[in-house]
């Protein structure tokens, strides 16, 4: 195993100096993402089946799997505040762990609050893991590495979207809903056990000298104008992100595509492509700027929009990879611009970042479910362009 802080001087290093090890780095950042936020999207694979068994609406099932957002905002606010305080590899350690309790729970979840709930506890222990460990890596890699880093722990996120959902759809096809969580909270506890063997206890770079206090810090931060616009990015990534991979399930199960559980499993390969790309979103962000590198992502995503609308499955699913390929690698370009645009406490700019982030994910449950039910699938659609839009309206106040 590779010890992610052990190349980092956090005192001395100069900010320009590229770590060694930098790709086996890059694989443990990506599995330490993985494990963390594996739950949090897998769940929707299974969605149709959730709603059949607990007999409720598609906006109703979609809002109480979505629910861990709400957990994963409260707790990037609380964690990005009190996160000078907080030992990074400690709380990345313990949030990890304890995820796997609601996780487990939800195999037995006897209707849909207790089954909400439990999402909402998942998603303040994920989003505690997310958080620290975003800390972690800004406060820990030269400006050079920086964004590779941040690349590669999107990397592990998408990755998450793509086997997360595979394996909940062969488990829950073949070993039945129960099983399915069971084995979650399997890979909550290996990536606590990741953690423990690749995370060393070092001080944060600002512990050297004295700063603002967290409170000022988010007071600062909000008045920068860059970083209030890429809060709002994030908002409009994952509503749009959200809008389209929760709701587009229903479509695929319905005529004139009626697909099976075990094919709509094997439909998130559309994510393998996002793999890769993902990976190279801090190269490019380095290279041409965040305001660009935005902007083409959200271009990619919005051609892949009216592909989704066509009612046939090929079409349909290079929509679903240019949406995830766009809003991916947008993800990145804007989770790594907070990183390196904060000039201090890095881990109250992380934590706004995805609480704004998450927050748009329960916003776009909320509403675009309600379209989805009243209007259909094309209002849907277009929700999640009007989002694209805004988040691209937004990227013109970003600057090198």
């Amino acid at each position: 195993m590779t010890d992610l802080s052990a190349p980092i001087k956090p005192a001395a290093m100069t900010m320009e100096a590229r770590a060694p090890g930098l790709a086996l780095r890059s694989l443990v950042i990506g599995l330490t993402a993985f494990l963390t936020v594996v739950d949090l999207f897998a769940t929707q694979a299974i969605l149709p089946s959730l709603a059949r068994h607990y007999d409720v609406t598609p906006a109703a099932m979609s809002f109480a799997v979505n629910a861990s957002t709400f957990g994963m905002a409260a707790a990037s606010l609380v964690i990005g505040f009190l996160s000078p305080h907080i030992d990074r590899r400690t709380g990345i350690l313990l949030s990890l762990a304890l995820l796997a309790l609601p996780t487990g729970l939800l195999a037995i979840a006897p209707n849909l609050a207790v089954f909400t709930a439990l999402r909402v506890a998942q998603g303040l222990c994920m989003a505690s893991a997310f958080a620290l460990t975003l800390a972690h890596l800004g406060e820990q890699c030269s400006a050079i590495d920086a964004g590779g880093a941040f690349a590669a722990y999107i990397t592990g996120n998408v990755a998450s979207n793509l086997v997360g959902r595979l394996i909940s759809a062969a488990i829950a096809d073949g070993l039945g809903l129960a099983w399915n969580f069971y084995l979650f909270a399997a890979l909550n506890l290996a990536g606590a056990v990741l953690v423990y063997f690749t995370i060393r206890r070092v001080p944060p770079m600002h512990a050297a000298a004295p700063a603002a206090s967290p409170l000022k810090a988010t007071i600062a931060h909000w008045r920068n104008p860059q970083l209030r616009a890429a809060y709002g990015i994030g908002f409009c990534i994952l509503f749009a992100f959200i809008g389209t991979f929760t709701f587009v399930n229903f479509v695929l199960v319905r005529p004139p595509l009626s697909l099976g559980m075990m094919d709509l499993g094997l439909v998130y390969l559309v994510f393998l492509p996002s793999v890769v790309t993902t990976l190279l979103a801090g190269r490019v962000t380095s290279r041409i700027g965040a305001r660009p590198t935005i902007w083409g992502s959200l271009a990619v995503a919005g051609i892949g929009l009216p592909l989704m609308l066509t009612g046939r499955l090929p079409e349909v699913l290079t929509g679903m990879v240019l949406v995830a390929a766009g809003t991916f690698f947008a993800q990145a370009a804007a989770t790594g611009f907070v990183g390196q645009t904060a000039t201090e406490h890095r881990g109250v700019a992380s934590g706004t970042y995805l609480a704004c982030y998450f927050c748009g994910g329960l916003v776009g449950t909320a509403v675009l479910g309600r379209l989805f039910d009243a209007f259909g699938w094309h209002a849907c659609v277009t929700g999640v362009g009007i989002a694209l839009a805004a988040a691209g309206l937004l990227a013109l106040n970003l600057k090198r």
